[in-house]
């Protein structure tokens, strides 16, 4: 069995669960997003694309409902016991399968709490689902159950956390290490993913974002390189990627010599990343952190070139975002609590002159100020 934590972080993660369905009277919680499924039981596959749902019971019985597939990789991979096989064939509708399971762990009439909110349900059996539940339970979203429960990081994924944290400072350096003039693009990125790998890192449940040019207004994943120019700028968001725990970065760098409108936006980055520091503490709230991000950008008279939202909680995330629900945006009232990992991103799209400039790195919040856990530092880089 490949496990990533002992079974006494299991246990305890299942115990915080059990509270949370007390607390909601749920006889029984279906589980569908795979970061759910890995944080309480280990087990890790991309086979959630297709139909898949982990049941817990209120008293504790786990029974996982998935393909045939996916049967080795939940036996070797997690702490269920017990696992169910859907059979692939025509017109299959594995939701009449887990109506079937549900019955036989006697939770006709019981009331449930479905995982919805999630790229582990489709629409498409997500109405399947809702067909076969509607007159055989009483049916409520949980969506935002376990999401709450992971996070707040126990001491051992603050160490898996620390580690993905070293591998995305490994990649900055290597990719740093080759931007120049005439830089290519793909070697760069190459660099990047080939330290969180060789530093013994996963795969991203996102792209690593790489622009130059124009392109480096986008903070999205675009396909297609080029190669950097004697005055460019290239805009970076990685991430170093431990047993799935990410560890975010991003960074415009530039080539040959920093323009008036670079460093006027540097320095509203990086005070508005200083400013959600000093907001990222308990008592304040994941939308204070926001507002003290919008107001550095509104003295800098850069609230048109922000986005309305700058940054979010990170952990074991699974395709195709690494992005938690939590996000700092205008009126989020989650508290900042100690023990969440949260990556503070300033991005500034400056499109009438053309120039970008983004500034961020990942958290770890205490009982004060948020321990920054990277080890570079925020300056303006020019190559």
């Amino acid at each position: 069995m490949a496990l990533h934590f002992d079974r006494a972080e299991f246990d305890a993660r299942r115990d915080r669960l059990l509270i949370e369905m007390s607390e909601r009277k749920l006889d029984a919680l279906l589980i569908f997003a795979q970061e759910s499924m890995y944080w309480l039981t280990g087990y890790d596959t991309f086979g959630f694309c297709f139909f898949q749902c982990l049941v817990v019971k209120a008293d504790g019985e786990m029974v996982l409902l998935t393909r045939s597939a996916d049967l080795r990789q939940a036996r070797h991979t997690s702490i269920i016991g017990d696992i169910v096989v859907w059979n692939d064939r025509q017109g299959a509708n594995p939701a009449v399968e887990l109506r079937e399971l549900l019955n036989n762990l006697d939770l006709l009439g019981m009331r449930i709490g479905v995982e919805y909110d999630t790229h582990g349900l489709t629409a498409r059996n997500g109405r399947l689902l809702d067909e076969q539940l509607r007159t055989f339970a009483k049916v409520e979203d949980a969506s935002d159950l376990v999401a709450r429960l992971r996070l707040l990081k126990s001491p051992a994924e603050v160490e898996k956390v620390k580690r993905a944290a070293t591998l995305a400072d490994d990649a900055f350096d290597a990719g740093l290490a080759l931007v120049k003039q005439g830089a290519d693009e793909a070697a760069i990125l190459a660099a990047l993913q080939s330290a969180v790998l060789a530093g013994g890192g996963d795969y991203a449940a996102n792209e690593f974002v790489i622009g130059s040019g124009a392109d480096a207004l986008l903070c999205r994943y675009k396909a297609g390189r080029r190669k950097l120019t004697k005055n460019d700028q290239l805009t970076l968001e990685w991430a170093g990627v431990y047993h799935r725990y990410h560890a975010a970065m991003m960074q415009t760098v530039l080539t040959g010599k920093a323009s008036k409108r670079h460093q006027e936006l540097f320095e509203a980055a990086r005070s508005a990343l200083l400013a959600c520091e000093k907001a990222m503490t308990p008592g304040n709230t994941f939308g204070d952190v926001f507002d003290a991000h919008a107001r550095v950008m509104e003295i800098h008279g850069l609230t048109k070139h922000r986005l309305n939202a700058c940054g979010y909680s990170l952990g074991a995330r699974f395709a195709p975002s690494w992005m938690d629900p939590q996000m700092f945006y205008n009126g989020n009232p989650e508290p900042i609590a100690p023990n969440m990992t949260l990556f503070a991103h300033m991005i500034i799209m400056d499109s009438e002159s053309g120039c970008a400039m983004c500034l961020g790195r990942t958290y770890l919040t205490t009982e004060a100020e948020p321990a920054p856990l990277s080890r570079h530092g925020l300056e303006l880089i020019v190559k």
